[in-house]
């Protein structure tokens, strides 16, 4: 049953509020929640890197405001691996994550299996698999490949359709789901 919020909400119209205004991928992006304020509005992200042992259950914006320290911290987190290499990630990629994990309404974390990638390291990928773009987004910080246990690429992918703010790629044979803030598109099986 869904539970009514002060503001006259119910939460599936709060999900579907925060996932339509990530549609605002504009310079007023961070003032496109607005409305939301004063309901207790938090967004978080929750996510498992198997290649590093190291996980991150944080919240990153409270109300309006993005907190500089945990976007640091997903920063460090979402790095390239094989160089060590960290890059800001975009806002708009964080907050697709957040909001795709969100509407699955799941306990488990995002396993991360691609943040940022430095050009070597895209290079090396492209040079193994033609699926690798030559430009990726991964290299700008505007994108992440995820799986999430208990769900299937078709649910993720759904999830992040759902938000029409970027790209969303569906690779079923490898069991990933590709999410990114650039132009909105889809591809994959």
């Amino acid at each position: 049953m869904e539970t009514l919020h002060p503001n006259g909400l119910t939460r599936r119209g709060l999900l579907g509020a925060f996932c339509a205004a990530t549609l605002v991928a504009a310079p007023n992006y961070t003032n496109a929640f607005g409305f939301l304020r004063g309901a207790g509005d938090i967004r978080k992200i929750k996510m498992y890197s198997g290649r590093t042992g190291e996980s991150i259950d944080t919240i990153y914006w409270i109300e309006g405001e993005y907190i500089p320290e945990a976007l640091k911290e997903i920063n460090t987190f979402m790095r390239d691996v094989r160089t060590n290499q960290v890059k800001r990630i975009d806002k708009r990629a964080i907050d697709i994550l957040a909001a795709s994990h969100r509407m699955l309404d799941a306990d488990a974390p995002f396993l991360l299996l691609s943040g940022y990638r430095s050009p070597k390291t895209n290079a090396m990928l492209r040079r193994r698999s033609r699926a690798v773009a030559r430009n990726s987004l991964h290299m700008k910080g505007q994108a992440a490949d995820v799986r999430l246990h208990g769900r299937s690429v078709a649910q993720v992918a759904k999830a992040a359709m759902s938000c029409s703010a970027g790209g969303v790629g569906r690779y079923s044979r490898s069991g990933f789901v590709h999410m990114d803030c650039g132009p909105v598109r889809t591809w994959g099986r």
